[in-house]
């Protein structure tokens, strides 16, 4: 990770289901972020260009019309909006991560994720993490990703991971994350709440001192020893389209979005009701310190004692034919390579996708 770098969330309100306006909206943020000399910036979950606000206010019928909308403004990577997306980042110099509703790219799917996609800031898709776990009635909405989504991105200012909503509460992720290296975290969501007696009661409540927001980030910026910047929806009572006002009743988006540094603490804190670029400048040095005292991958772990299983192939419709053992030694043979080289190639060709 550079030793200093300024980063930000872009708590800006989406064109809620208009994925055209939304992306519109992206550039104009990502200009101002370039304005700024940013060299992150984060937009929400799903910000292009719709949280289903409305999950359990509405009739299936209803619920099924609204998620078919959602696939129309939906965002397949690659794409020409992806590519759009790449040059507004390369004019504005600034690498970018943005939460969307992403089509699959399976041939023949129409099926949506919660997915974070990350451009480079000299204009190429870095990659896309698929949330692995829709919440509660989420799923009515959202596939889930696999293992291909447990990953971290290396980008020129280091190497960045990220995870949407409730996936900072998965504690066999958390610590894949910081075994997979990364130096900086982003974190997205759809608000910022207050809870009753259960999780799922939840109500849009700004400056709540009992939001699991809070206690998620500032937990996994000391456990795993990253900044996190965290970013979350804001959406004003006028910027819901009128046809959705009514049935809207589970808008959490009061913003909340803020900056954590590798000891839990404040960098910048949440921001509430405004559309903001919430950003801050942070040093390398914060890291060192919180390392010195506490590693959770090097002097402060047990790995004699503890190891954890990461999958690194994702899940196929068809598997893939592997080479049988006699055609790897035939290949070997015709070509003079060694058969372990020759096997560790395959392997390595197999794990791309």
């Amino acid at each position: 990770m550079q030793e200093k770098l300024k980063v930000g969330a872009a708590q800006i309100a989406p064109r809620f289901l208009d994925k055209a306006g939304t992306i519109k909206k992206i550039g104009q943020t990502l200009e101002e972020a370039g304005r700024l000399g940013l060299d992150l910036l984060v937009f929400p979950e799903t910000f292009l260009s719709a949280y289903p606000y409305w999950r359990g206010a509405v009739s299936v019928r209803r619920e099924t019309e609204l998620t078919a909308a959602m696939q129309r403004e939906s965002v397949r990577i690659p794409s020409a909006d992806t590519e759009e997306l790449c040059e507004m980042a390369r004019r504005a110099r600034v690498n970018c991560v943005i939460g969307l509703n992403e089509q699959d790219d399976r041939p023949g799917s129409m099926t949506m994720y919660n997915s974070l996609l990350v451009l480079s800031r000299d204009g190429r898709v870095a990659g896309r993490h698929r949330k692995l776990m829709p919440t509660h009635s989420e799923r009515v909405y959202w596939g889930m990703g696999d293992a291909r989504d447990v990953r971290t991105f290396d980008l020129d200012i280091g190497r960045l991971g990220g995870l949407i909503c409730y996936e900072h509460h998965m504690t066999l992720l958390r610590a894949a994350m910081a075994i997979k290296g990364e130096e900086l975290h982003v974190s997205v969501w759809p608000g910022w709440w207050s809870m009753d007696r259960h999780l799922g009661a939840k109500k849009a409540d700004p400056g709540s001192r009992d939001c699991d927001v809070e206690f998620a980030i500032r937990e996994y910026a000391l456990e795993n020893s990253t900044f996190v910047v965290s970013s979350s929806w804001y959406l004003p009572p006028p910027a819901i389209p009128p046809e959705l006002q009514d049935i809207m009743t589970y808008n959490l988006a009061a913003g909340g979005s803020c900056i954590v540094n590798p000891s839990g603490q404040w960098v910048r804190e949440p921001v509430f009701g405004q559309e903001a670029i919430v950003w801050a400048e942070i040093d390398q040095e914060e890291r060192r310190l919180a390392k010195a005292y506490f590693d959770s991958v090097g002097h402060y772990s047990r790995f004699d004692v503890l190891q954890l299983l990461i999958r690194e192939e994702g899940w196929e419709p068809t598997p893939r034919p592997e080479p049988r053992p006699r055609e790897l030694r035939e290949a070997a043979d015709r070509f003079e390579v060694r058969l372990d080289r020759l096997e560790a190639m395959v392997e390595r060709l197999l794990r791309r996708e």
